[in-house]
């Protein structure tokens, strides 16, 4: 069962004129994540509890014929597994099957009818998200 929802995720093509957008509005940068190669792979804006925006650098040029930079949806569930199983027993394909994310949290993939992504996740105790929500540093080795 679906508990919350976890973050929706956007591509920034100007990453710091995005992140000066979202503290406008009081969402702040919570933590970074890094390809193995030290390059940036997404900035987390903590909205409130363990809810969050992921912004990925690098995205498109804005573009009036093409509404926003949407990547994809995330959902919290507590038994990742037994979502996946709901869903693979009622025909659902899985795009990616469950495997721990660099947050520490384990995730899965589908895709919707209209085929936006959907993210699955399961939130680990000691996740960066849950951190954050707890009022405490985020953490990322």
């Amino acid at each position: 069962m679906i508990t919350d929802l976890g973050h929706a995720a956007f591509a920034a093509h100007d990453l710091e004129r995005s992140l000066h957008f979202y503290a406008l509005l009081g969402i702040k940068e919570a933590f970074r994540l890094h390809h193995a190669d030290g390059s940036l792979m997404l900035v987390y804006l903590h909205v409130a509890g363990d809810r969050f925006i992921e912004i990925f650098p690098n995205g498109p040029a804005p573009d009036p014929a093409r509404k926003g930079s949407f990547m994809h949806l995330c959902l919290i569930t507590d038994d990742i597994h037994g979502m996946v199983e709901q869903l693979r027993a009622a025909g659902v394909a899985i795009d990616r099957e469950i495997k721990m994310g660099l947050d520490h949290n384990l995730q899965a993939w589908v895709t919707d009818p209209d085929g936006n992504a959907i993210e699955l996740m399961e939130l680990a105790p000691e996740s960066p998200q849950r951190r954050i929500a707890r009022g405490l540093p985020a953490t990322v080795a």
